[in-house]
């Protein structure tokens, strides 16, 4: 159908007296993407967080953990009374300069996000090309552990590994990040398992598989070579909503003070300690809170940039 596609839009091309120009499925799904204006503006801002989140030492006017010799206890931004520019966006209830933590926790967001979906993708997708392929038996066995994970709420599986092992050494690793990744992949990879078993399911009947599969091509290299590539599209639009899905779960427990051990910073655990005085500085909770809506939505975008513009029957 993709192939399909491409030869139409070709032809037409050639009518309308345009140079004919061969096309595959990732270079056409590029050009439909970049003529998304949400999304290329969703990457942009991903981009922007990208670098903020790499280069935050050298952005950053203070360290995040540290108690600058000028700094007092919940100054407020510089536009309110009492405030300075030595520290924009004010301090918390520690004394820490807030504009420093922001930055680093975009570093912290980043991370959660990034590192758990390799994992999961990586678990997953192995594990659904290997059932899909084996069919039959295998793939029913293989499937009911699948189920199985399933049946438990993602957060409340969240909330027991974080209470029963964040005081162990896997709790106290990087700051808790350790525990996180190895939560968010536990729960995760049975989504990225399920998408991939039906793809290659669906691929092994292809006459393309066929063919090698005549020719005495072993099976791992037609799984790698051939059901493995025409399989990633949905993958790649999956990854673009586990990274914001993540970065969620891990704000959203450290709002209820089982994430990201103190004092490491992330926004998510800014929003969780600046509670207490959102009647009198509401900005220590709307600044982390928005970050978090902002690189959602950004996320949003260009995952839906991605679902249309690898989409064959897509029009864009």
């Amino acid at each position: 159908m993709t192939q399909a596609l491409v030869q139409a839009e070709s032809a037409r091309e050639v009518a309308l007296g345009k140079p004919a120009r061969s096309r595959g499925l990732w270079s056409d799904a590029w050009r439909r993407l970049r003529r998304n204006k949400a999304a290329v503006v969703g990457l942009v801002y991903i981009g922007i967080m990208l670098m903020v989140a790499v280069f935050a030492p050298l952005i950053a006017p203070y360290n995040p953990n540290s108690i600058p010799s000028d700094a007092f206890a919940n100054t407020p931004p510089f536009w309110d009374e009492g405030g300075s520019w030595s520290h924009p966006l004010g301090t918390d209830s520690l004394a820490r300069d807030e504009l420093s933590r922001l930055i680093y926790g975009a570093r912290i967001s980043m991370i959660v996000g990034i590192i758990p979906t390799i994992i999961v993708v990586l678990i997953g997708v192995s594990y659904g090309l290997l059932s899909g392929w084996l069919g039959g038996r295998w793939d029913n066995i293989l499937m009911r552990l699948v189920d199985v994970v399933y049946a438990f709420p993602s957060l409340l599986l969240f909330i027991i590994f974080q209470a029963s092992l964040r005081e162990t050494w896997l709790g106290r690793s990087l700051g808790g990040l350790t525990l996180l990744f190895v939560a968010f992949a536990i729960t995760g990879w049975n989504g990225m398992a399920r998408l991939i078993r039906g793809q290659t399911m669906t691929l092994r009947e292809e006459e393309f598989v066929i063919a090698a599969r005549a020719v005495g091509n072993p099976s791992r290299r037609i799984v790698v070579r051939h059901i493995l590539p025409n399989a990633l599209a949905p993958v790649i639009v999956a990854v673009s909503f586990a990274i914001p899905g993540y970065i969620l779960a891990e704000a959203s427990l450290s709002f209820l003070g089982i994430g990201i051990r103190p004092p490491t910073a992330s926004w998510g655990s800014m929003v969780f300690q600046s509670f207490p005085i959102v009647t009198y500085r509401p900005i220590f909770v709307i600044m982390p809170s928005l970050l978090i809506a902002l690189i959602m939505i950004a996320f949003a975008f260009v995952g839906d940039g991605l679902r249309d513009a690898l989409d064959p029957q897509s029009n864009r």
